[in-house]
């Protein structure tokens, strides 16, 4: 709304300095100190009110014996309503808001962050521990990617005029001139997408700061994707797919990054807050559609390579389990403890040092997405 405000009066005034309005980069900064200072008013109040009205974190039993997490029980949850803010309110004010990759983006990441406040709701405030049943969390997660799918396959000139011919491709990691075409698989593949990044993300939600931070970090790689990837001389240099006026979701992925380092304000250990499925399941998807709308969607177990991690760690400790009871009558673990930050707590190592080691091995997945666009 600003970027139109702005626009609306350099034409008609034509003052001096209004033209920065019209660049990528300054936006995106803006957003991102923007989304920062939300977080820095939004937060103190949020949390005193999620306090006064109880919404706060179960003990969970299967966590009993697992680092300190029995003592983190009353801690305020619901912290999402904290990163949606931060992240939907920049990208209204700073991004263009009749571009069709920022309207999809913001559909997405409000729709999944929806979802996750009903479970959070019944299982906080209704006293439900399951929450929302997971048939119904599925629906929703479907019918997200059969939304996103559906635009983008059926109305490709929703995007650009030259959207079409690249609609259902994707961009081929280290492959120099290939990209591979989901065909008439594309909108399943979508909708799979979606479901597993929003999930990986709740299931990497397990430690003071740990989901947030690796959001963070893939954010800031997927900044800088962004903005080449709707920049035509960058993405010629670089023999990516150009798509016009995708370089608006840099605004989006700024402000992402000014979230996550507000919330981690508050998030880092000890936890004032947590995320609950509201904000878990927002990100989640929010960086499974932002793949898909940029082509992108082969590097996401690369730059996601900590989520994917984790959850291909829940998936092999249940096949190994059902294998080996099947097998000796008597089901064994592969891992002292799934997801795999558990199973680093199992082994005695602080939940600190796991949460710093995982943003390092993020950080290097991030250059390591990034080198993939030179070695082709």
């Amino acid at each position: 709304m600003l970027y139109y405000l702005a626009m609306w009066i350099d034409k008609l005034f034509n003052p001096p300095g209004f033209g920065v309005f019209q660049y990528i980069t300054f936006r995106s900064a803006a957003a991102a100190i923007t989304s920062l200072l939300i977080s820095f008013l939004l937060g103190p109040k949020i949390i005193r009110y999620l306090k006064r009205k109880q919404v706060k974190e179960q003990n969970k039993l299967e966590l009993q014996n697992v680092g300190n997490h029995w003592q983190k029980a009353g801690t305020p949850t619901m912290g999402g309503i904290i990163v949606l803010s931060s992240v939907l309110i920049p990208t209204l004010l700073w991004g263009d808001i009749k571009n069709a990759y920022v309207i999809l983006i913001f559909i997405a990441t409000l729709w999944m962050g929806l979802v996750g406040f009903l479970d959070d709701y019944l299982k906080v405030i209704k006293k439900k521990p399951k929450g929302l049943i997971a048939r119904w969390k599925l629906v929703g997660q479907i019918s997200l990617g059969l939304l996103i799918g559906g635009i983008i396959y059926f109305y490709p000139q929703f995007f650009s005029d030259n959207f079409a011919k690249f609609k259902t491709l994707t961009t081929v990691p280290f492959a120099k001139d290939f990209n591979f075409d989901f065909s008439y698989f594309y909108i399943p593949i979508v909708i799979f997408i979606i479901t597993a990044t929003s999930n990986a993300v709740n299931l990497t939600d397990g430690l003071d700061g740990l989901a947030i931070g690796t959001v963070g970090i893939a954010f800031l790689a997927l900044s800088i994707i962004t903005y080449v990837t709707g920049n035509f001389i960058y993405s010629d240099y670089l023999n990516i797919i150009y798509l016009k006026g995708s370089g608006e979701l840099t605004i989006f992925c700024a402000a992402m990054v000014g979230a996550a380092l507000g919330f981690l304000w508050y998030n880092s250990y000890p936890a004032q807050i947590f995320l609950g499925d509201t904000g878990s399941l927002a990100l989640g998807s929010a960086l499974g559609v932002l793949t898909i709308l940029i082509k992108k969607e082969l590097l996401l177990p690369i730059i996601g390579g900590i989520f994917f991690s984790e959850t291909l760690s829940v998936i092999l400790q249940v096949l190994y389990f059902k294998y080996t009871k099947k097998k000796y009558g008597e089901g064994r673990r592969l891992f002292l403890m799934a997801p795999l930050h558990h199973h680093f707590e199992k082994k005695n190592i602080h939940e600190s040092k796991i949460v710093m080691r995982f943003y390092i091995i993020a950080v290097m997945l991030a250059i390591i997405t990034m080198t993939t666009f030179k070695i082709r």
